[in-house]
């Protein structure tokens, strides 16, 4: 005969099942506000180093943290960052839109506090110097449509050398001719790779843009991507019909 159950035993057992259930969501909790936090890329505007459908990985420790570190921007409305450190150019970064911190956007840094920068004719230039481009072949980009189309790249290498990849369609567009923008303290100038389809910090707040991006706003620096698949979350296929859609090539691929 099995031994009956002590009385209150179950009370005991529920509590035990709550503990650990509240240790697990501490852990996760932990873990996505000081270590990383999964973003998926919804656009094609850092093509073609990110791509529409990329599962990121973003460490959030590189930066320090601020009030947007913490799940759901659920940290105290303070300025600033607890062991703040600023990125270097060319790192790829996940930030909280200025204007609207309820939208995250993934871009590279370009400017740093106190940078000039400028497009003329289509190129960049850094503090009156102008960012050495080499031609890099040509290649498939996909619209934020899905639209598909054919683009001149080049590596672009900036002042401190590191060096990634963007994408040209042309050198007349709207944004290849721009005034001097010059970066305040305590805040970044952000691109797409895309330079031809990307809202960036070339647009300012006040024309729906990015503009200048307070180093606060930032979430973490993109590392890794986890996953990668050829449809958007919104228009997923029969399950059946995923694994033909998967980009098992940039599986587990780093971020330069």
């Amino acid at each position: 005969m099995a031994n009956p159950q002590p009385r209150g035993g179950w009370v005991s057992s529920l509590f035990r099942s709550a503990y650990d259930l509240v240790l697990i969501v501490g852990f996760v909790v932990v873990i996505r506000t000081l270590v990383v936090a999964p973003f998926y890329v919804p656009s094609a505007s850092m093509e073609p180093t990110l791509l529409i459908g990329d599962e990121l990985l973003t460490t959030k420790y590189p930066f320090g943290y601020s009030r947007y570190s913490l799940p759901l921007d659920l940290g105290p409305a303070l300025s600033g960052r607890l062991f703040g450190k600023l990125p270097e150019r060319g790192d790829v970064v996940v930030f909280k839109l200025p204007r609207d911190s309820s939208e995250t956007l993934v871009k590279r840094v370009i400017g740093l506090p106190g940078d000039r920068l400028q497009m003329r004719e289509g190129r960049l230039w850094i503090n009156d110097q102008i960012v050495p481009i080499r031609e890099a072949g040509v290649g498939e980009i996909e619209m934020d449509d899905g639209i598909k189309s054919v683009a001149a790249r080049y590596i672009e290498t900036l002042p401190n050398g590191r060096e990634h990849t963007i994408i040209k369609l042309t050198n007349n567009g709207p944004l290849d001719d721009t005034p001097v923008y010059l970066v305040p303290p305590n805040h970044l100038f952000m691109m797409g790779d895309n330079r031809d389809n990307s809202l960036d910090s070339r647009v300012p707040e006040d024309h729906e843009g990015v503009g200048y991006v307070p180093a606060e706003n930032l979430i973490g620096r993109v590392d890794l991507v986890l996953a990668s698949w050829d449809f958007p979350i919104a228009t997923r296929g029969p399950l059946w019909g995923w694994p033909s859609e998967l980009r098992l090539s940039r599986f587990f691929s780093g971020v330069k």
